[in-house]
């Protein structure tokens, strides 16, 4: 759903399409950073001399540097962010204005989820003398935001994160024709991947195969790791697929336990990937098996169809602009936005089966080919959701449906 936009004074229209130097602030992780992509680029497109620069996380920053309209990448961890470090000084947070002050920015745009409250992030570039300042913002912001945009989320509707910030930009007269998500994969990055797949035996020609991602930041969003385990057993012994199981030394415990977990064998390469060399995986990918995660963005930004075990803590971040089938079941406490299950029984994901993750990618797959998916499947399990996108999706409904393809 589109924000209804009101017409743009004379006046702030030409100061933004003046802007040279703008600063993109987006201080969350990976995942959220490409879901800005599409915002940044209009940004670009609609001046395309000016210089663009984001200011975001350390978690934040590979995914910034891949962004193919981005210049420079600055990092801060700001103190009102959930994953910052404790800090018992404010000697970073003061140098963080300085060094924004010093690149003398025209305009800054703040990204934030409907959650977060964006004015801290506006103090930070009004005391850094940044002229134009715009953001969505649920309260009056006076002298702190030039450009505020009503926020009608989620009283009104939700929107999908991507859209989101694309009707902020819009807001002050920045779009883009080019909507999907979008990151650069260099040579040597591309290079690996390729000697991986060939070093791994991995021919799609020859058997299908996926990337198998189990991890993710927060413990609610992640699929019980038996159940992966159950479900990728299944593909490779009945219906002769090859999986690889990926995810940074992060993800290594999580992705012990699915590994220990499994009776089949499925090589893996935790560990060995920084986010650029994963995204040239999955480029090569036919499909990509994963939660809610940073992964499932980086695959939409290369075009690889994803499905997606999906908790329902969040409903705007389900994969954007490819095929996708979204796992859930449908629970009272959808929407919680919490990182450990409020009521501990995680059941929005618990009760998604290992057979509804196996129909779920041989359905994907066989749309992906143009074929029908072997009629011995039968229905799906009647406690899981199997939902399809195949297009640009809108964000999960409060009754816990599906984006409809537009």
């Amino acid at each position: 759903m589109n924000t209804p936009l009101l017409p743009l004074a004379p006046d702030r229209a030409r100061a933004w399409r003046h802007a040279r130097r703008v600063l993109a602030v987006r201080l969350d992780a990976a995942g959220d950073v490409l879901m800005t992509a599409p915002a940044i680029r209009a940004l670009k497109a609609s001046a395309p001399s000016r210089s663009l620069a984001v200011l975001t996380s350390s978690a934040g920053a590979a995914a910034a540097a891949l962004i193919p309209e981005v210049d420079e990448v600055l990092v801060y961890d700001a103190p009102w962010m959930k994953a910052s470090p404790l800090r018992t000084t404010p000697a970073n947070d003061l140098e963080a204005v300085e060094m924004l002050r010093r690149r003398t920015f025209d305009a800054a745009v703040i990204f934030s989820v409907y959650s977060q409250d964006p004015l801290p992030a506006a103090v930070y570039c009004y005391l850094a003398r940044i002229p134009l300042r715009l953001a969505h913002a649920r309260d009056k912001a006076y002298q702190l935001l030039t450009d505020p945009v009503p926020d009608p989320e989620p009283g009104s509707f939700v929107r999908h994160e991507v859209q989101r910030q694309l009707d902020l930009v819009a807001a002050v007269g920045c779009r883009t024709d080019d909507e999907r998500l979008a990151i650069r994969i260099g040579r040597a990055a591309s290079s690996r991947a390729k000697t991986l797949v060939g070093e791994l035996g991995l021919d799609a020609a020859a058997r299908p195969w996926a990337v198998l991602h189990p991890g993710a930041t927060a413990p609610s969003r992640r699929y019980p790791p038996k159940m992966f385990a159950a479900a990728a057993d299944a593909l490779i012994s009945k219906h002769g697929w090859d999986l690889v199981i990926a995810g940074s030394a992060s993800d290594r415990a999580v992705s012990d336990e699915v590994i220990g977990a499994m009776n089949e064998y499925a090589p893996s390469i935790v560990g060995r990937l920084d986010l650029e060399e994963l995204a040239g995986l999955l480029s090569r990918s036919p499909m990509l098996i994963a939660n809610n995660s940073a992964p499932a963005h980086v695959a939409a930004a290369v075009g690889t169809p994803v499905v997606s075990l999906y908790a329902l803590t969040n409903p705007q971040h389900t994969p954007w602009g490819v095929p996708s089938r979204v796992l859930f079941h449908e629970v009272p406490c959808q929407g919680c936005g919490s990182s450990v299950c409020p009521e501990g029984h995680h059941a929005c994901l618990r009760m998604v089966t290992p057979d509804c993750v196996v129909a779920a990618a041989l359905d994907l797959a066989g749309d992906r080919l143009g074929v029908t998916a072997e009629p011995s499947l039968g229905p799906l399990h009647a406690s899981g959701e199997l939902r399809s996108s195949e297009s640009i999706p809108e964000p999960l409904s409060r009754a816990g449906g599906m984006p409809n393809a537009r």
